[in-house]
């Protein structure tokens, strides 16, 4: 296997909004960028929170591989069922054993490429699942057994434990990507044994909200300390991810770049 392979990631997907971006951009950038794999976080896909069989559809049909997710993820029973028949979205590898669906996966495009994809979830001010420093080692051993080349996605709140696990997996994955926030951070590179990393890649939607949903929903929340229905905010879209170079032989990245489109 010679050459290298091109991966884009697409952040966080935020309802019909997200989507129609997706759809809009999507074609021209996997043309652009020789896309060889295409993965997305899709658990806010679906009104903002989860994801149904149709939304599913639509991403597969827009060549997505895999969708990753994080804890969203089981906030509606048609999210859960979507996961539990499809395992072309995976949720945290380090939630219980127990749960439903699968947190990581072996993909082979047509040039015969084979992309390990692992999803992990962190513990700082978020569910204190599983350790998801412990996990990825066990699972990159699994992973490792057929291929070099593993792609993580690190949904968590915490900017310094996205940033420990970069570290702690430098060398031992081609790429970690942080998710959750919806907030891109300007902090993409590439670590000293080889793994691409960046904090948070953003979000796939409204901009002009607060992060995703409508302004007039959070400051509610904020000013009376009392819930409101979600909102998905539908103002100023844009498209944001990273594309990461991959080479095939080492499985060490040689390049990522943001990505952020109106």
């Amino acid at each position: 296997m010679i050459g290298s392979t091109n991966l884009l990631f697409i952040a966080d997907i935020v309802g019909e909004p997200g989507l129609q971006i997706t759809e809009k951009l999507l074609p021209g950038l996997m043309k652009k960028y020789n896309v060889d794999f295409c993965i997305v976080n899709g658990e806010n896909v679906t009104e903002g929170k989860g994801i149904n069989d149709q939304d599913l559809a639509t991403l597969i049909n827009l060549r997505v591989d895999v969708i990753t997710s994080g804890n969203h993820i089981w906030d509606t029973f048609k999210s859960v069922n979507t996961l539990k028949k499809d395992n072309r979205i995976l949720r945290p590898a380090n939630y219980p054993k127990g749960n439903p669906g699968i947190g990581h996966k072996v993909i082979e495009n047509s040039k015969g490429i084979k992309l390990g994809v692992l999803n992990l979830q962190g513990r700082i001010f978020m569910t204190p699942i599983d350790n998801p420093f412990a996990v990825a080692l066990e699972k990159i051993q699994i992973l490792k057994k057929q291929t070099n080349l593993i792609f993580i996605d690190f949904h968590a709140e915490a900017t310094a434990e996205k940033i420990t696990m970069g570290w702690y997996l430098d060398g031992k994955v081609s790429a970690v990507v942080g998710t959750h926030t919806h907030v891109q951070t300007a902090d993409e590179r590439i670590f000293p044994q080889g793994t691409a990393f960046i904090t948070d890649a953003g979000m796939t939607g409204a901009i002009d909200s607060v992060i995703g949903m409508k302004k007039e929903v959070a400051l509610h929340r904020f000013m009376y300390s009392t819930n409101q229905k979600y909102q998905v905010a539908k103002e100023n879209l844009h498209f944001c991810g990273v594309v990461i170079t991959i080479d095939n032989e080492t499985g060490k990245s040689v390049s990522i770049e943001r990505i952020n489109l109106p």
